[in-house]
């Protein structure tokens, strides 16, 4: 079952601060068209240019993900997007009047309620996906990164962070399908290290972080008040303590979940890696993952996306229960043996048609074509494409049967690999444009075992030539 885009009903509005730059900033987040993605738009910058989310634009992976294009830049991009992706919305335009996306309370939260309080709407246009077909692994041995993408129906993550740190060890978290991003990633905050703290503040790399946006993870358990004072001041706080439960921790913080600092690391990712472009179905899995990491491997994934699409080989799952069998296609089209050259119609979409025609021996073509060398012959294979695409067409339209489909025309025809019995020929056809005034403008291509065999243009036109009496 094909699934469709959404965006948001109507768009939402959040104010506040940049967690690195600490300037103010409103944000609004507006519905957007079909196969827009996401993009962001600088309102405060000459021209109001246009950031696309593409691992591309990345510029900067300094504790945050800096997106660069058109003469602007969009800081800390990961929370939002992370939201938007984990809510599975798939278009969305988000302006701001300032650098960066505001910190709210360091975790997708916040964002992510108000995605829930507005509500998705479903779009005309099918979701895209990379569908993984085998592993792909990338690492940085110099920093100890690795990732790892296995093939998978749903979009999984397992995370192991290893911070080097007697406090917390290695921790590790999950998520089994996206689902699970809601109520178990969302309100993970980000976080720093104590010893980290002080160099930050000094060096305005947090001018908007504060004990509301962060956790402030404690190593040790000899702090002295004297550090906690000369911290204390730096910060702008009266009195600083630490909650030694568990992790320690900067003040009566307690953390929501153990592994907390693992999960938003798993957050991180899944902002990250929205940077693909598309929805992912595959299971990855990341040790000692960072911005920097988490960036780099979407690219890889992108390489992916461009690979699967310049490769003429494609899978399809023949085993489940077909949309249509032989008979229901007898009830659509009116050819019959030996000219009936579709067995079965696997799925149907919007604007695509998955067909199958199974080549035996026992067709009567092959007494003549040809003997001792038996070879389906192309114009047959043209035509069984045809036939597919016919059923695309009436699926369309009321009673089918009242209705005939006829060929008009065919252009940039091209065979590729000779079909013989025993090939099973998977038909699939895509619109070219949409359906107008009956007419049906389609490019088909035929597999067999994955690898493509045919393709061509087609143009049919649907006329209704029937009365039901």
């Amino acid at each position: 079952m094909s699934e469709k885009q959404f965006t948001l009903k109507e768009k939402i509005v959040f104010n506040g601060v940049g967690l690195h730059t600490g300037e103010s900033v409103v944000m609004e987040i507006h519905p957007a068209a079909e196969n827009h993605g996401y993009k962001f738009q600088r309102l405060d910058v000459d021209g109001q240019p246009i950031i696309k989310a593409d691992a591309d634009l990345v510029v900067s992976t300094d504790r945050g993900t800096t997106l660069e294009a058109n003469g602007a830049k969009v800081y800390t991009t990961e929370h939002v997007l992370a939201a938007l992706y984990g809510m599975e919305v798939d278009n969305a335009l988000i302006t701001l009047t300032g650098p960066e996306i505001p910190i709210m309370d360091g975790s997708s939260l916040p964002f992510v309620k108000e995605i829930q309080r507005v509500g998705r709407t479903e779009q005309n246009a099918e979701r895209l996906y990379l569908e993984l077909t085998e592993n792909i692994k990338w690492e940085d041995e110099e920093r100890g990164i690795e990732f790892l993408a296995v093939p998978d129906k749903n979009y999984r993550l397992t995370v192991m962070v290893d911070y080097n740190s007697p406090a917390l060890g290695t921790q590790h978290a999950h998520m089994y399908h996206i689902g699970e991003f809601e109520k178990e990633i969302a309100a993970c905050r980000t976080f720093c290290f104590l010893k980290e703290l002080e160099f930050l503040a000094q060096n305005n790399l947090i001018k908007g972080g504060s004990l509301d946006n962060a956790i402030v993870l404690v190593e040790r358990n000899d702090v002295t008040q004297e550090e906690l004072d000369r911290l204390a001041k730096l910060l702008g706080k009266e009195n600083l303590t630490v909650n030694y439960e568990g992790i320690g921790v900067l003040n009566s913080l307690k953390l929501q979940f153990e592994n907390e600092p693992a999960r938003h690391k798993l957050l991180d990712i899944v902002g990250d890696l929205a940077l693909v472009g598309r929805f992912i179905k595959g299971h990855i899995l990341a040790a000692r993952p960072g911005h920097s990491g988490n960036t780099r491997f979407a690219k890889v994934l992108k390489d992916e996306i461009k690979k699967q699409e310049k490769s003429t080989t494609r899978v399809f799952n023949l085993e489940k229960e077909p949309l249509y069998n032989i008979n229901d296609i007898e009830r659509m089209l009116p050819h019959r043996y030996p000219f009936l050259l579709v067995d079965k119609v696997m799925e149907i979409t919007d604007n695509t048609i998955i067909g199958v025609k199974n080549v035996t021996m026992n067709e009567p073509m092959f007494q003549g074509h040809f003997p001792g060398n038996p070879v389906f012959p192309g114009v047959l294979q043209v035509e069984a494409c045809a036939q597919c695409g016919g059923i695309f067409a009436l699926s369309k339209v009321e009673d089918p049967h009242l209705y005939s489909t006829y060929f008009m025309k065919i252009d940039a025809v091209k065979f590729k690999q000779k079909v013989i019995p025993g090939d099973t020929l998977v038909f699939a056809l895509e619109l070219i444009s949409p359906i107008r005034r009956g007419l049906v403008n389609m490019l088909g291509k035929a597999y067999v075992n994955g690898v493509q065999v045919f393709e061509a243009e087609m143009l049919a036109q649907v006329i209704k030539d029937k009365v039901e009496v």
